[in-house]
């Protein structure tokens, strides 16, 4: 397996938490596209609100993963 750069190799328990978040980014993705074709939300703040939810989901995997690079 080709190891990527900057990443250490992730224990099981670790990939297992990794895509629990993945999981949840799927929901809020779900949550993104009721906003922007079901509700009548200010489509400013629904893209802000989805950029936020990214950001946040790739910080906890960043966490979990803890990468040896910047």
């Amino acid at each position: 397996m080709t190891k990527i750069a900057g990443y250490r190799d992730l224990d099981p328990e670790e990939v297992e938490d990794i895509n629990k978040v993945k999981e949840v980014g799927e929901t809020l993705e779900n949550l993104i596209n009721y906003m922007h074709l079901e509700l009548n939300a200010d489509p400013r703040w629904v893209s802000i609100a989805e950029t936020h939810f990214q950001q946040g989901l790739m910080a906890a995997v960043r966490a979990i993963a803890k990468p040896t690079n910047f």
